[in-house]
């Protein structure tokens, strides 16, 4: 059997009633995190570019965060692009991969569609990252070194919730599978600028995915062995993929349980670094005593995140020295820290300035199955005060309490919603599965 074929048996069969408690109990993390990431980004560009660019004029699926209609394949670029906006949505660290964005965009859309039950809308959600966490692992790090996963990989995850949705069988979920393999784009150079165009991957894989489920359910066929064929995705976007690996103890280990939910809203590869210097500054150095600061990390992130004159809210998002200054002067790493009016604050500067990043070959080797830093201050009378951070706070071995998931979704939509629309929603989110329809899952609409 094909690996599409494999992963589409899986997919068509599950049911609620076959997923542990523990990784229902994940998705509805994943949920939570993923509606307070959108709600926070559709107010801003792109996601309100799109809106304007595509007008899209009702439907039967839902824009966040006010309810305006949509189809379901607009609905899904929207608002997996607004996920994915303000840089705090999930990841799966084995296979540098955003899931949420791309898979609950698309989840989402189609359950509104077909006014699907909230129960058929968590499993959607578990098989989407089942099947693309999996790849993504199975194609990563050799694919990250050009690829941004989230994008290629997104595809995958979103037309496979999509067909668990739309109950399409397994030989039409695998033609889904299949044809989304070729539409897999979405370059890491879009990391490079603060162009839209990185929050655009999220959302065109999540309209991609819809668009090969719908292909699908009327008889769009794709090439069986997209994945592992001599010319299929593994071979164009990777090395020596292990696809048996890939699909080892699948519907036994459940990947969804070992999500990262963000606790900053910047990039992922500035975390472990932010965590050690707070353990730092929290051990009584005053920001005042620091003279400079060494910080050593893993190759991706002094790649990604070695900006140190950022001049957007963005680029300061995708910076070390930056967010590390942050937690040197003991200010919290939050949205507003990332806010424009702010970004040359002199005593940031001048911090940043203190900073200095490069390779650790310890952190780069635990890499990426661990995202590590070690942070080094030397004080103004000679003192020296280091901590090594093996994983960074929200990783599954250090992760967020369900409470703390809950303080961040009102952080990021009690200002947009209000604090009362914004809890009873996450209200009906924490208890998803007993909603008939997840077309009742409340938005405030306009008028809130």
């Amino acid at each position: 059997m094909t690996v599409a074929g494999i992963f589409a048996e899986f997919a068509s069969a599950l049911r609620p009633d076959a997923v542990p408690e523990a990784a229902l109990h994940g998705a509805r993390r994943c949920l939570v995190d993923w509606w307070g990431a959108a709600v926070a980004g559709a107010v801003e560009a792109p996601a309100t570019v799109l809106v304007e660019a595509l007008a899209p004029g009702g439907g039967p699926a839902r824009l966040l965060p006010w309810g305006d209609g949509a189809d379901m394949r607009t609905a899904a670029l929207i608002n997996a692009t607004a996920a994915h906006a303000v840089e705090v949505d999930d990841i799966y660290s084995p296979g540098l991969y955003h899931p949420g964005v791309a898979v609950i965009g698309a989840a989402l859309a189609v359950a509104d569609a077909e006014r699907a039950s909230g129960a058929d809308l968590l499993t959607a959600i578990i098989a989407g990252y089942e099947v693309s966490n999996r790849i993504a692992r199975a194609v990563n790090p050799a694919h990250y070194r050009l690829w941004h996963t989230t994008a290629t990989v997104g595809f995958f995850g979103a037309a496979v919730a999509a067909a668990c949705v739309m109950r399409l069988d397994a030989g039409r979920t695998a033609h889904a599978l299949t044809t989304a393999a070729s539409f897999a784009a979405g370059l890491r150079h879009a990391f490079a600028s603060d162009a839209m165009t990185k929050p655009l991957h999220a959302g065109r894989a999540a309209e991609g995915g819809v668009l090969a489920a719908l292909g699908a359910r009327h008889g769009l066929t794709g090439v069986p062995d997209m994945l592992e064929g001599a010319r299929g995705f593994g071979v164009a976007m990777s090395e020596a993929v292990d696809w048996d690996a890939a699909v080892a103890g699948l519907g036994v280990e459940w990947t969804i349980e070992r999500i990262t939910a963000k606790p900053y809203p910047c990039c992922g590869h500035t975390f472990a670094a932010i965590d050690a210097m707070q353990a730092i500054i929290g051990g009584g150095v005053a920001p005042g005593e620091i003279e400079r600061v060494a910080v050593g990390t893993y190759r991706a992130a002094v790649e990604i995140c070695e900006n140190t004159d950022p001049s957007t809210p963005y680029e300061a998002k995708f910076s070390l020295p930056y967010c590390v200054a942050l937690a040197a002067l003991n200010r919290p790493v939050d949205l507003a820290a990332f806010a424009r009016e702010g970004l040359h604050d002199p005593e940031l500067r001048a911090m940043m300035g203190r900073i200095e990043v490069a390779l650790d070959a310890r952190a780069e080797a635990a890499f990426p199955a661990l995202r590590a830093a070690r942070v080094t201050v030397t004080m103004r009378d000679g003192q020296v005060r280091s901590h090594r951070q093996p994983t960074r706070r929200g990783d599954p071995d250090l992760p967020l309490s369900d409470e703390e998931i809950g303080a961040k979704f009102h952080m990021l939509a009690d200002p947009v919603i209000g604090a009362a629309a914004a809890a009873a929603i996450a209200g009906a989110l924490w208890h998803i599965d007993a909603l008939e329809s997840a077309a009742r899952i409340p938005v405030p609409g306009r008028a809130g």
